[in-house]
């Protein structure tokens, strides 16, 4: 999914779970939506070792002219796109900092409600468009690669 849509849609949903959770304060809403866009960081990381280029803007073009592209290939020629190993989009990741959460700062709670709606979104996208079921494991990723 595209960053503007991550950036939409998160705050829509942060700024909703703001108004019907009484516990949720202004601080931990803003953690949700920064951690629901800013999870693709390691996508820029990706951008980054293999153009030699620290452009943001560059980045965000590039990465969505490619998946415009991936968007028109058939099935087949879409269940070999491989985006690279995203090492924050895995529930190995997730499970990582709903530990943080539980044990550490609930702070990290909030990361991982962001993160997890990140990740739902992306799989709704991955099956709408019929890509290769990624960003459910960094280890099943990295094997299937």
């Amino acid at each position: 999914m595209l960053p503007k849509y991550h950036i939409i849609l998160g705050f829509l949903f942060s700024l909703i779970l703001f108004f019907i959770s009484p516990s949720i304060n202004i601080l931990e809403a803003s953690i949700i939506f920064f951690s629901s866009f800013l999870i693709d960081v390691d996508a820029y990381l990706i951008y980054i070792f293999a153009k030699k280029d620290f452009s943001l803007v560059n980045a965000i073009k590039y990465l969505s002219k490619k998946r415009r592209k991936a968007i028109n290939l058939s099935k087949k020629q879409k269940a070999k796109i491989s985006s690279g190993i995203r090492v924050l989009h895995g529930i190995e990741v997730l499970l990582i900092i709903l530990v943080l959460g539980i044990f550490i700062n609930k702070l990290f709670l909030f990361i991982f409600i962001g993160f997890l709606f990140h990740l739902f979104l992306d799989i709704i996208e991955q099956i709408y468009y019929g890509f290769r079921m990624s960003k459910i494991s960094i280890i099943y990723d990295f094997i299937k690669k």
